[in-house]
């Protein structure tokens, strides 16, 4: 188990699996996306051996390759039967990295639970059964619970409640796309009312580091360890259901995202240095960030 003052030192986290995935050759699947290495047998050395890579350029935690393989995503696909399947695989592939490198942490990655980027206003009970069964699913393989890319303060409060029986603490990642507020028109500082001593920090995943900069303040304000998770998109922010458009009509996330050019490695250790700087003490990358990307980022603790 993890200690509740872990993210009061500086600590590194793992990039993005899914992005990795594909630019080393997994071939896209509907939209399956990063669960497909979990569906086929043949790319699990794949998923172990980006985790490993990961491990190696400093990550101290590296999440469960379980982004897509929400009950969501598994309907589209006529998967739900694989449902439980899925999910305990990606907890086993994690475990065999932590297996050659005890002393990381093994994070489970619960995604938002009907769409991405956008605020999940479904009931709170349907958005709570859907999250403590792909908890339950990873407790066994986890160290900690991280609520990766989530668009509303409903899905936290719901998610705390969801995996209150498995007795673990949680880290928390927020969305901005834009601007200062979530998709769901709220603001960081909301979450505040939410925060207990299972709470090991609050972080802005699958951001630029632009926008990470345009909410320091406010993430500084809730006194807890903070960080990000920056992402190499061009947006997150999206005229239509970025589901929608991705139903067969796109392979890769970044041909609707788009992928910039200049956040070279050099350049992602800039912003990471300047945002430790002011304080900010959980550092990792997000989608189009590799290995290369934490390795930078390391370098800076």
């Amino acid at each position: 188990m993890i200690g509740k003052d872990f993210f009061k030192k500086t600590r590194i986290l793992d990039g993005g699996m899914g992005q990795e995935l594909l630019a080393r050759g997994m071939r896209s699947n509907s939209t399956l996306w990063s669960a497909n290495a979990i569906l086929e047998k043949n790319y699990h050395q794949l998923v172990l051996d980006i985790h490993i890579d990961f491990i190696k350029a400093g990550a101290e935690i590296i999440v469960t390759n379980t982004f897509a393989t929400r009950q969501k995503r598994l309907k589209e696909n006529n998967l739900l039967d694989k449902f439980e399947f899925l999910n305990q695989k990606a907890g086993e592939i994690a475990q065999a990295a932590k297996k050659k490198f005890p002393k990381i942490y093994v994070a489970g990655g619960l995604p938002p639970q009907n769409l991405t980027y956008e605020a999940d206003n479904r009931d709170e009970s349907e958005i709570i059964e859907n999250l403590n069964s792909q908890a339950k699913a990873l407790d066994p393989y986890v160290d900690f619970f991280y609520f990766d890319v989530w668009s509303s303060i409903k899905e936290v409060n719901c998610g705390i409640k969801a995996i209150k029986e498995f007795n673990k603490p949680y880290l928390v990642g927020l969305h901005i796309a834009e601007g200062t507020t979530l998709p769901s028109g709220e603001k960081i500082k909301d979450i505040k009312n939410l925060i207990s001593e299972n709470t090991l920090g609050v972080m802005l995943s699958c951001v630029s580091p632009e926008n990470f900069e345009n909410n320091l303040q406010e993430l500084k304000s809730l006194n807890i360890p903070f960080g990000f998770k920056l992402n190499g998109f061009i947006t997150t922010k999206l005229k239509e259901s970025y589901t929608s458009i991705f139903i067969g009509k796109k392979s890769n996330p970044n041909e609707i995202l788009g992928k910039r050019q200049d956040l070279t490695h050099i350049k992602i250790q800039e912003f990471a240095k300047k945002f430790k700087e002011n304080g900010a003490t959980i550092i990792g990358g997000c989608c189009e960030t590799g290995p290369s990307h934490i390795e930078a980022m390391s370098k800076i603790k």
